[in-house]
């Protein structure tokens, strides 16, 4: 198993990444991003671009994965809208299309939010961005399209947030998370099930395509 990790130097990707190098199944993992993931591995090779909206660079690289998973994403606090449709539709789009000319027979397992919502009737509008971004991978030509839509996440492992607002919430929460998890279980879950749960529906797809927390304990 060949796997394509987006992001994987943010939270959730941290998570991925280190599922991927544990899972005996999975061969090679290649890692595209702005910045190197500081891990070394046997199966771990990385390609560092200084703007990911083109991936001319990449193309001779990325034949014949079996898998993408895409684990960009940054809070929309502090940006515009036309920023934010930048960041999470459209570079989106331009990887997936991409990956579709090299890589059509493959597994896209998108790392989305809870509350996003492919009508765009939410008011919000992160939600209806993310909706939409979902909305346009579902009718992308993949062998299967995958959205995961976590709550709330605990890093574990030593894994942080790159946000220094977030980073300051999860120190504050971390007392706290034993009960959060036995009162919200199925709005909870942790960077090691949510990249357990990612790695296992890229190899093996799943049966439901749009998964909640509820269903990560699972498929994780």
């Amino acid at each position: 198993m060949r796997i394509l990790l987006f992001g994987a130097t943010g939270m959730v990707g941290q998570g991925v990444l280190r599922e991927c190098l544990l899972d005996p199944e999975v061969e090679e993992v290649l890692s595209i991003g702005r910045k190197l993931t500081g891990k070394t591995d046997p199966k771990l090779k990385e390609i560092l671009l200084r703007e990911l909206d083109d991936l001319t660079e990449a193309e001779s690289e990325i034949h014949d994965f079996d898998a993408c998973i895409y684990c960009i994403g940054s809070s929309s606090a502090g940006q515009s809208e036309k920023r934010y449709i930048e960041t999470t539709y459209s570079l989106t789009e331009n990887v997936a299309d991409t990956l579709i000319r090299l890589n059509p027979n493959l597994n896209f397992v998108f790392g989305s939010a809870a509350g996003a919502d492919p009508t765009e009737k939410n008011p919000v509008f992160w939600a209806k961005v993310k909706g939409r971004t979902e909305k346009m991978l579902s009718e992308k030509p993949f062998k299967g399209v995958y959205v995961f839509r976590p709550m709330f996440i605990q890093p574990l492992h030593g894994i942080e947030s790159r946000t220094g607002s977030y980073r300051k919430f999860y120190k504050f929460a971390r007392p706290f998370m034993p009960l959060l998890h036995k009162l919200i279980p199925n709005y909870m879950t942790t960077t090691e099930q949510l990249g357990k749960a990612m790695v296992n529906v890229a190899k093996n797809g799943a049966e439901k395509t749009v998964l909640e927390s509820s269903d990560f304990k699972t498929l994780g």
